[in-house]
């Protein structure tokens, strides 16, 4: 056989062997090199058929074939000739191969029109950089600017492919160029430029216009959008709705950001019918497989209202618990009205009955501390043009049984009638012990004989009414109980029966005389009862919040907060002083209490108003300790009148003290600000300040004031109570001492802290001013609210709105016009306070009495001047505490932080020494425990009843003028 090469020549080659298995090319070296625009031909043979291809375009090439020979040639060559050719047999796929070079001078890398190369994020690609010369060496990638490559690019290099790069990254992105050496000099390929696109890590994620499941009614347009996106463009979306469906809208719609790609299909029904009904699945499908999910469509004749009862219908709860009724509310269209009626009436939001419609499809109405009266059937309805609905629950209020009626023994009979729910039981036992619970003894049994029990009352709501009468036969016994039990709960009554039960026999004119007596008394108590309510009833100011819905507050019942019995201070050891205070409903005076450690003033009240000081005791021990609020000490709750304990506060209040103190202010502002007043010629005095019938709380005798320069005058807090005997004398000196701004300041910070305090326990004072504010030694400023002791219907600050007398003038707007009282309502107070305290105990508002002008100008946005001995920054702080909006007010926390920018680094020290050594102490007592809400304990408000000093008057602080 001979080969003809390109230039003509006859290459002899020795005959196939039989049994080789694979065919030979020739040139049979494995490559061929030949010059840019000549002629090459490639000679295949093998035993049977054979042929040429080229897997780079996956064809076959035309060649002459004979006997087992395939003859491939190519004329002019040019660089796309530059490939690898391969030869196969046809009958055994046996195949050999042979690269071909096309040396071109000019270009060392193979020229190619594809200059941007495109690869996926994680897989491999090729810059098909393919040298023209087999002596290409040391090939290698670089960037096209000369910069190092990425950090984490690997590559791997190929004569024949170029160079592959590995696990490509987006990062990797950029142009690229090949660089070798050949024949000792540099040379590089054309740039390249890398494009990796991000593929998808997970299947794609669709979302709806509208729930899972959409109802219409016949007629109605029916609109659905079907949303996803891709990290690149290779995904789709459709639609697969219900079969049936013909009258279908679909709009599909694709845009992109910088990140991703998002595409969204919305279908459209514009006129639903009952066929049109059924579940409309979107599909999407990318890189990394399909996802679908489905919205169902229901079409209904007209609308509906399902409603279904969460819980039982009928439901028991005892008095005092809260109660949740829930109705589960399925609707369309939604209902016009919803509401709740009990007894026939719907109900509103109130702080007993609070309603709540979600969106996710049910209505709630919460019972708040359930009184008996409240049993009964509760309604919900739901209405709308089509239909309405109405789910019904009933509540039976679970109340302790008590024995209303008890006679006897009379006719040897005694009687018992007791109510309570559910029906009582009624159980009667005798004993041979006098005055003893005959149940309780030991082999106690009920009576059985001579008992006649009957039924009064039995509604199905409310309380039931049981009689039950026992014959006494029985001698030898003084005793007879009457037991009436409820759900474990119970009532009992002890009759003491004497060895003879006589007969009594009662004549008609004493029976006459008799009723007509009582019903003259009846009508004389009416009438006194009426007078008694048209008096004013103390209220105790300070409100705890349970809860906060929206705009509304519900306040705790101040009679319901519990009262820990470790406050109980024994009577015997209270030694009464004079009296600081008194009023209407109520007084305080001065005391000493031996084994307390601190002194105390002491308030009482007359009996009828015990539950209001009751309240006021609690709420104090809810609160706890503060070193800016008037502490609870102890109380005497038991054995005589109540008794509340606390601290004693030496210098009275705030609103004399300051006017006290007013020809002797030195003012301590930047000069521009203020004018020096160490002696002010004569007493600064509003026309209102002393004839308003305001009762102070003072110490009980006058004194001297002494002055004593500004620069001498700084105070230290060194103990904030006047019962020590060792500085009763410095106590005097520091009463003597003149006042500067501040002072004023301090006062400021002290009362925003005891606020914020009060704050943090969710409670509301209603009642801030300058009068409610006492100060106990080292100038230190507490908070109170001795309402009881103070005579209202005689203060002119109180002012007779409705049936109430309310401080108008430190009223925030909405307190005034809406009786709202919030968190920010006192700090409205708080400003009124502020300009007080800067006036020098100036009344607010001066020269303008309470009438309808006054809440004119209020409305309308009026505002009291900057007080004389004011810093600027303060007078801020005041009109930000007087916006008219309460949400723009700042909290006391603000307040706090804004006025001790204004103190000196002295005032702070102070102020905070003091505070640790509180705290300290509070820590060293912290074994007792109280209740900081309703219900909880923790530590650590406890009664200071752990020392035996004893404090006598003689050491209290010394009387001021």
């Amino acid at each position: 056989l001979q080969y003809e090469d390109s230039s003509g020549a006859l290459l002899r080659q020795p005959l196939l062997m039989p049994g080789k298995t694979k065919p030979q090319i020739f040139p049979g070296n494995g490559q061929l090199v030949v010059s840019l625009h000549s002629n090459f031909s490639l000679r295949c043979e093998d035993e049977g058929a054979v042929r040429w291809k080229v897997p780079e375009r996956n064809s076959i090439f035309p060649v002459e074939q004979k006997e087992g020979v395939a003859l491939l040639t190519v004329h002019r060559a040019q660089p796309l000739h530059m490939r690898r050719y391969i030869c196969e047999n046809e009958k055994r796929t046996e195949e050999s191969s042979i690269y071909v070079f096309v040396k071109d001078p000019s270009h060392a890398f193979r020229k190619t029109i594809m200059k941007s190369i495109l690869g996926k994020m994680g897989e491999s690609c090729v810059i098909p950089c393919h040298p023209t010369d087999p002596g290409v060496a040391d090939l290698q990638l670089a960037t096209c600017d000369g910069g190092p490559l990425p950090q984490e690019l690997k590559f791997s290099v190929s004569v024949e492919h170029g160079i592959t790069i590995s696990s490509l990254r987006q990062s990797f992105s950029g142009c690229y160029v090949c660089t070798a050496v050949l024949d000792g000099a540099p040379v590089k390929s054309d740039d390249y430029t890398l494009i990796v696109r991000p593929v998808p890590e997970h299947l794609p994620v669709l979302h709806f216009s509208e729930k899972e499941t959409v109802i219409l009614t016949v007629g109605r347009s029916f609109r659905l959008t079907c949303n996803t996106s891709n990290i690149n463009s290779n995904f789709s979306l459709h639609w697969i709705p219900p079969p049936g469906v013909a009258n279908m809208l679909v709009r599909p719609h694709m845009q992109t950001n910088p990140l991703l790609y998002l595409k969204n299909t919305s279908l459209q029904v514009p006129s639903v019918t009952i066929e049109d009904s059924g579940n409309y699945r979107c599909e999407a499908t990318n890189e990394k497989g399909v996802t679908s999910s489905s919205v169902e469509l229901a079409v209904y004749e007209k609308g509906f209202i399902n409603l279904t009862e969460v819980g039982n219908r009928t439901v028991h709860t005892r008095v005092g618990d809260s109660l949740t009724l829930r109705v589960a509310l399925e609707a369309y269209p939604r209902p016009q009205a919803m509401s709740w009626l009990y007894q026939g009436e719907a109900l509103q939001n109130s702080s007993d009955h609070i309603i709540t419609a979600h969106e996710a499809g049910y209505s709630e109405l919460k019972l708040v501390r359930l009184k008996v009266s409240e049993g009964g059937v509760y309604i919900f309805s739901a209405w709308h043009s089509d239909t309405s609905a109405n789910c019904s629950f009933a509540v039976h209020v679970i109340s302790k049984p008590e024995i209303v009626v008890r006679e006897g023994p009379l006719d040897g009979q005694v009687r018992c009638v007791a109510e309570g729910y559910p029906t009582p039981e009624i159980s009667w036992f005798y004993c041979d012990q006098p005055h003893r619970r005959c149940s309780q003894l030991l082999n106690s049994t009920p009576e059985v004989q001579d008992v006649s029990t009957v039924v009064l009352s039995n509604p199905t709501f409310g309380r039931r009414k049981v009689e039950s009468r026992l014959n006494v036969s029985r001698t030898g016994y003084p005793t007879v109980e009457c037991l009436a039990t409820v759900d474990d709960q119970e009532a009992f009554f002890l009759f003491s029966i004497s060895e003879r039960t006589v007969q009594h026999h009662l004549f008609t004119p004493l029976l006459t005389g008799f009723v007509t007596t009582a019903a003259l008394l009846c009508i004389v108590l009416v009438l006194l009862f009426y007078k008694y309510l048209q008096k004013p009833k103390y209220q105790i100011q300070w409100k705890v919040i349970e809860g906060i819905h929206g705009n509304n507050y519900v306040y705790i019942d101040p009679s319901q907060l519990p009262y820990d019995h470790q406050w109980e201070f024994p009577r015997d050891k209270l030694r009464f002083g004079k009296t600081l205070g008194s009023g209407a409903f109520g007084k305080v005076v001065e005391a000493t209490a031996y084994g307390m450690s601190k002194a105390n003033t002491v308030m009482t009240h007359p009996g009828h108003y015990k539950e209001a000081l009751m309240s006021e005791l609690k709420v104090l021990s809810y609160l706890g300790h503060h070193m800016n609020i008037v502490n609870l000490l102890g109380a005497c709750t038991v054995g005589g009148p109540t008794l509340v304990i606390t601290e004693y506060c030496c210098h009275g209040d705030l609103l004399n003290f300051l006017r006290r103190k007013r020809e002797m202010f030195f003012c301590s502002k930047l000069a521009e600000e203020c004018h020096y007043k160490n002696v002010v010629p004569e007493p600064m005095r509003s026309e209102d300040d002393n004839h308003n019938g305001y009762m102070t709380m003072r110490p009980s005798a006058a004194r001297t004031a002494v002055h004593v320069s500004a620069p001498e005058r700084r105070p230290s807090l060194r103990k904030g109570s006047c019962g020590d005997g060792d500085t009763q004398t410095e106590a005097l000196l520091e009463d003597s001492m003149s006042l500067d701004t501040e002072d004023l300041l301090s006062f400021s910070y002290q009362v925003a802290k005891g606020m914020d305090f009060l704050a943090s326990k969710n409670c509301i004072h209603r009642d801030l001013a300058a009068r409610n504010v006492l100060l106990t030694q080292g100038r230190v400023a507490k908070i109170c609210d001795f309402g009881l002791a103070r005579d209202i219907t005689k203060d002119s600050n109180y002012v007779v709105k409705g049936n109430a007398r309310l401080p108008v003038k430190w009223m925030s707007p909405e307190s005034i016009f809406e009786c709202v009282y919030t968190f920010e309502s006192d700090v409205w107070s708080y400003g009124i306070l502020l300009w007080e305290i800067f006036s020098l105990g100036s009344s607010p508002y001066p020269r303008m009495p309470v009438d309808s002008k006054f809440y004119k100008m209020i409305k309308e946005g009026y505002r009291m001047k900057e007080p004389e001995f004011a810093p600027s920054k303060m007078y801020e702080i005041m009109m930000s505490c007087w916006d008219a909006d309460p949400v723009k007010r700042p909290s006391f926390g603000k307040i706090v932080d804004k006025i001790e920018q204004e103190l000196s680094d002295s005032t702070k020290h102070i102020y905070l020494n003091f505070s640790s050594r509180l705290m300290a102490r509070d820590d060293h007592n912290g074994h007792f425990l109280r209740l900081n809400s309703v219900g909880s304990s923790t530590a650590s408000t406890q009664p200071l009843l752990v020392s035996d000093e004893v404090f006598h008057e003689e050491t209290l602080c010394p009387p001021r003028a």
